[in-house]
């Protein structure tokens, strides 16, 4: 989900408030991410004063801090780049109920937790960072049959097709890296116990 769509997921409109994003958006660029990039959002218990931005890049995880309005001073926004080889996650778990799923994911000491579409999108989000920390390209899960017209986990975009693959030239050396970077995981077929 990009930066863009959260906009109207935010629980406080003023969250998103383009002044917000004003402040945002440089953060971003400067630590070598889109402006509207593939990220995630964790509210925390108080949104309409501050939360945090989780972006993918092909150097690390951007871990951004927003504070919403500084009195003052306004909107604030600092950011730090997380290493691959750094970041801290937990187990990604998930629990079937009557039809309903229910998702959590540790990033960074944050507990993400999500049901049905939610969990979906939490889903991919978490798989693309597992991915990037063990060095494969990320594949987007496919939806559960039935489980809704394109769901959240298969429309996704990735963060291997957008800061990496921002050049949007098909003849550059980053062009191919992305494009590269998208194709599936390809694993040796196991031999029937034979050395």
């Amino acid at each position: 989900m990009r930066l863009s769509d959260w906009r109207a997921r935010a629980p406080f409109k003023e969250s998103m408030a383009p002044k917000v994003i004003d402040v945002i958006e440089p953060v971003l660029v400067a630590l070598g991410a889109d402006a509207d990039p593939g990220c995630w959002i964790v509210w925390g218990d108080d949104p309409v004063a501050r939360y945090l931005l989780f972006v993918p890049t092909q150097a690390g995880l951007l871990q951004i801090g927003v504070r919403v309005n500084v009195p003052q001073e306004g909107p604030r926004a600092s950011g730090k780049l997380i290493r691959w080889s750094r970041v801290s996650v937990g187990e990604l778990a998930v629990e079937m109920a009557d039809r309903h799923r229910l998702l959590s994911f540790q990033l960074e000491g944050q507990v993400l937790k999500g049901t049905d579409e939610d969990a979906d999108a939490i889903a991919a989000f978490a798989l693309e960072l597992i991915a990037n920390i063990d060095g494969h390209p990320f594949t987007p899960p496919r939806t559960v049959a039935g489980g809704g017209k394109g769901g959240a986990a298969g429309t996704r975009p990735s963060a291997a097709s957008s800061p990496k693959g921002s050049a949007g030239t098909k003849g550059t050396k980053a062009a191919k890296v992305a494009k590269a970077a998208r194709a599936p995981l390809s694993l040796p077929a196991a031999r029937d116990g034979a050395s």
